[in-house]
Parts: structure tokens; C-alpha cells; sequence
């Protein structure tokens, strides 16, 4: 038996607008979904997507003990970061807020371009996250986190240098779902698959 828990692959990130339904874990993430990185993992560093299960615990330690009594969670967040080695517009446009790109085709004498504005401004944008990668349960399937609601909170600083691929480090930090079902699908869910579809 294969040691199918021990998982040794990259995440790949899709974005969508809120709202949008997450595909089965059998099927291709398709229409709304945009692919993080031209070429998903192939346009990721090595250090891969960090998955980020943050919290402040605050304790109760009554007078007369010397250790807490009880524990209160004060705040959680959920974070996926990675670095970018892709600086096309159509990707650096997610650092900087999904400004609207232009493009502008070549002319007699000029040059075609392509235009992406360089302030944020003072609304944050948001989208519906999907990252994908291997389940710990078997061979070819699929493991994927669902976020309802996240936006990009890195601040990243892109280094253009020789012989150094730039990256464009990214971000998403989770928004709570206030329409989720039940109080654990704040951040959304996991859904890794354990089981081939029936014929």
C-alpha cells in the first residue's frame, strides 16, 4: 500500500467572483474561473502555496492557580501565499487590486501595448478562491479548498534582477462567509476526494 497521506505537490490557485459555485472535485474548475500564474505551478517559485491557519488565543488564569483555566479564541484567519514568477499584467493586475487592463493594438508607426494603473485606491477587491492539488487518500485524486470570500493582503515588493527570475509575492487572506450553513464554514471548506465516481 502507497503512503497516500504524505502529499509532495504544489497547489494550484484559481480566482472567481463571489458567488461563484465551486466545481466538483471531479471536474475541471471551467467559465468564471481565472488560473493563478499563465501557467499555474509552472508559474510558481519552489517554495510553493503556503496554507495559513492563524489564531490569538487569549487564557484565563484565575488568582489562586498558577496555570489557565480556560482559553478563548479571539481571532482566526485563514491565509494562501506564494510567489509569482510571472509579470505579465494579466497576473500583476492581482497585486494591484484587478486594476483594469487595457490593451492597445499596434498601428501604422506604433507600437501595440498593453496599460495597467498603479493605485490601489481605497476599495479592496474580492473574489471566491479555489486551491487545488493531490488527495492524501489515493491515487489521481483530487484535494481542494474552497474560499467564499477572500482578498489579496500581500504588499509585495518585485525585484527585477540579473539572472533571477522576478516574482511577484501574493497573498489571499479569508473573509468570513456570513451566509455559510453552519459556523466551521466561515472560511469555507476542504473537500478532498476519497473515492473514484461509480461506473
Amino acid at each position: 500500500m502507497e503512503p497516500y497521506e504524505i502529499v509532495g505537490q504544489p497547489l494550484t490557485l484559481w480566482l472567481a467572483p463571489i458567488g461563484t459555485a465551486f466545481p466538483l472535485v471531479d471536474a475541471d474548475p471551467a467559465g468564471d474561473w481565472k488560473l493563478v500564474g499563465t501557467s499555474g505551478t509552472r508559474s510558481q517559485n519552489e517554495d510553493g502555496v503556503t496554507v495559513q491557519h492563524q489564531q490569538t488565543i487569549t487564557k484565563a488564569r484565575p488568582g489562586g492557580a498558577t496555570g489557565p483555566v480556560k482559553a478563548f479564541r479571539t481571532e482566526e484567519e485563514l491565509m494562501f501565499g506564494l510567489t509569482l514568477w510571472d509579470v505579465t499584467l494579466e497576473q500583476y493586475l492581482l497585486a494591484l487590486n484587478s486594476n483594469e487592463l487595457t490593451t492597445t493594438a499596434a498601428g501604422s508607426g506604433t507600437a501595440g501595448y498593453k496599460q495597467l494603473g498603479l493605485s490601489r485606491g481605497k476599495e479592496v477587491a474580492t473574489y471566491a478562491l479555489l486551491a487545488r492539488g493531490v488527495s492524501p487518500y489515493g491515487d489521481g485524486m483530487v484535494a481542494q479548498y474552497q474560499v467564499p470570500r477572500c482578498y489579496q493582503s500581500a504588499s509585495p515588493s518585485v525585484v527585477y534582477q540579473k539572472g533571477t527570475p522576478a516574482g511577484v509575492a501574493l497573498e489571499w487572506t479569508s473573509l468570513e462567509d456570513l451566509n455559510a450553513a453552519s459556523e466551521d464554514l466561515r472560511f469555507g471548506a476542504m473537500v478532498f476526494q476519497h473515492q473514484a465516481a461509480l461506473p
